[in-house]
């Protein structure tokens, strides 16, 4: 694992954090539930868990910014660092009583992704990775899968939810595409993890539109620390600000972005 003092601060949040989720999931029945969009919710313990996400991140590094889900944007004193936030990526699995969800931490310095950590709390599951350091899940290093051959691959995918419905043509279009070339496809719902899965050698691909920057900042950094590629669904390299993803390794990156980009 990375020992650094960086990652030791994220790891200590994200354990604290998780701990009240582990203990909401128990009970998922007796959540108070919002309802925020068709098909898209939010859950106290997702507000709870953020709250202390923010809480023990500003202490041990005052004055660094964040970029929240369910905060927004909290400018800091100190405008060359900000935190990428999701308390709860998977909130719809969670809510269902399936254990894929995870809290996930990016940390950008000048506007570049640094560290990542996304921890499942109802697995124990830990992904870390640091610029330079490498990725990891748990104590073991990553890396990509080295598959070539598209239709020995395992891709995963985000399927927009009824919410999104104008979204639903384009990823019919382009889920077609990969059917056809694809090994097999598979559908988790929660992006950080997914992204992690690829980074560990369990999915050769994955791409995704109309996410969010706390969806996909670790995630970019443990690709990235694993050998993997990644650009927004259109080639591009500013995922965060485009809010699309493709990741995979040299060759199936290459070839599943040529199957979903756009004319």
């Amino acid at each position: 694992m990375i020992r650094s003092a960086l990652m030791n601060v994220m790891t200590a949040a994200a354990l604290k954090a998780g701990r009240g989720l582990k203990r909401d999931f128990g009970e998922v029945e007796n959540l108070q539930v919002s309802v925020k969009g068709p098909g898209d919710f939010v859950s106290a313990a997702d507000k709870k868990a953020e709250k202390i996400l923010q809480e023990e991140l500003a202490k041990a590094r005052p004055g660094y910014g964040f970029v929240l889900e369910e905060s927004g944007e909290i400018e800091g004193s100190d405008k060359s660092h900000t935190w990428f936030i999701d308390p709860l990526d998977g909130t719809t699995n969670f809510l269902h009583g399936l254990p894929i969800f995870a809290i996930s931490i990016g940390l950008a310095r000048e506007g570049q992704i640094v560290a990542g950590l996304v921890y499942n709390p109802a697995t124990d599951d830990m992904f870390v990775a640091e610029k330079g350091q490498g990725a990891y899940y748990n104590n073991r290093r990553l890396r990509v899968a080295a598959r070539k051959d598209m239709a020995d691959t395992l891709i995963g995918c985000g399927v927009p939810h009824l919410g999104k419905a104008k979204e639903h043509p384009r990823f019919k279009a382009e889920l077609a595409e990969v059917m056809a070339r694809a090994g097999n496809i598979r559908r988790l719902g929660a992006a950080a993890l997914d992204l992690c899965f690829v980074a560990a050698g369990n999915y050769d691909g994955f791409w995704e539109r109309n996410l969010q920057p706390w969806d996909m900042a670790a995630g970019i950094i443990m690709i990235r620390e694993a050998g993997g590629f990644v650009t927004d669904a259109d080639g591009g390299h500013d995922m965060l600000a485009k809010g699309s993803i493709c990741a995979g390794n040299d060759a199936i990156h290459r070839a599943l972005l040529g199957l979903i980009r756009a004319p």
